[in-house]
């Protein structure tokens, strides 16, 4: 009995030496080294608990010593679950590290962040599930009707929660089609914000008013989104119109004037001008051209500049702008002269 406790405490400070020795060491290299796996052997190392040490001690002490088939029954399932419990824990650094290497290849883009985030999530669901299933089956459980029976049970649950599992696999096709991310400043229906965070369940947004927007990742996948941050340019459509007794050498002038107004702004690009046709009470004009930057503010400057310019061109060459006109015809009705009887 002496001997196996001696030999059971031996291991278990040899383990526990190995354990710290390692860490400093490949802590230090670590610090010099650029490829990384360093890190992930401390990190490992790390997460080696001293219960799977203290368990692996009992079992090598317990060759030295004779016991019962229930004790060597109970040591051999603790020996399992420490084993299946330690490897989950080390798969789960393992997840984490390859994860963190990824945002930092892709230069902590925005989608990945996100991307990591869910995928982090399903990784160790679906880790933990299987280990869970593999110790059970070890120990004796019959993880065939077990499956079978969550099988059915998840089918049921799968019903109950199809809002909350729609919204995830939402959150998945949001970020891994980049329909949004970090940052965008978009509009869903009339509501206007920019993207704060992508949750397995709800996107958030910060609305241009200040409160914070909550969307279903799932209502967010069904509606038309306009993802202004992923504008290129902005097209200007001018319409405006004159007075029917404006003569028709200025007519044909006013396309040119409007041409000579864009072409004379910064970060312009003049598309057309015309006479678009002959509306109720006025010659109308329509005119297109491009501001060739998303910036909102610039994109108002050069529209207002071109509005003012028109108005003082207008003003020069004596030109008016058509108002609208309504014609109220009143009549009066027409007196009707009395009956007379007699």
């Amino acid at each position: 009995m002496l001997i196996a406790l001696g030999i059971a405490a031996a291991v278990f400070f040899v383990l526990l030496f190995l354990r710290e020795g390692v860490v400093r060491w490949l802590a230090k290299r670590a610090a010099r080294s650029p490829s990384g796996f360093e890190d992930l052997v401390v990190s490992l190392g790390r997460r080696t608990q001293i219960v799977v040490i203290a368990v692996a001690a009992v079992f090598a002490g317990s060759f030295y010593v004779t016991l019962s088939p229930r004790q060597e029954l109970i040591l051999a399932a603790a020996a399992k679950v420490a084993v299946f419990l330690q490897i989950a824990l080390w798969a789960s650094v393992a997840i984490d590290f390859w994860l963190a290497r990824q945002r930092r290849r892709l230069d902590h883009d925005a989608t990945s962040v996100a991307l990591a985030g869910v995928l982090r999530f399903v990784a160790k669901l679906t880790l933990w599930t299987l280990l869970l299933l593999m110790a059970l089956s070890n120990l004796g459980v019959n993880v065939t009707a077990l499956i079978t029976g969550l099988g059915i049970g998840g089918v049921a649950v799968a019903l109950a929660l199809q809002n909350i599992l729609g919204d995830l696999l939402a959150s998945l096709s949001i970020v891994l089609d980049k329909l949004v991310v970090l940052g965008d400043s978009i509009t869903v229906d009339t509501l206007t914000g920019t993207v704060e965070s992508i949750g397995l369940k709800t996107t958030r947004l910060r609305a241009v008013s200040g409160e914070q927007l909550i969307f279903a990742n799932s209502d967010l996948l069904k509606s038309r989104i306009r993802n202004w941050k992923r504008l290129a340019e902005r097209r200007v459509v001018l319409t405006f119109g004159v007075p029917y007794d404006t003569p028709p050498d200025v007519i044909e002038r006013i396309p040119g004037m409007v041409r000579a107004l864009v072409e004379a702004q910064e970060l312009t690009r003049f598309e057309r001008a015309h006479l678009k046709g002959f509306g109720a009470s006025s010659l109308d004009f329509e005119a297109v051209y491009w501001i060739l930057t998303p910036e909102y503010g610039i994109y108002m400057d050069r529209q207002q500049a071109v509005n003012l310019g028109l108005l003082r061109a207008f003003e020069r060459e004596g030109i008016d702008f058509a108002s609208a006109a309504q014609a109220l015809l009143v009549t009066r009705p027409q007196e009707i002269p009395p009956k007379t009887f007699g």
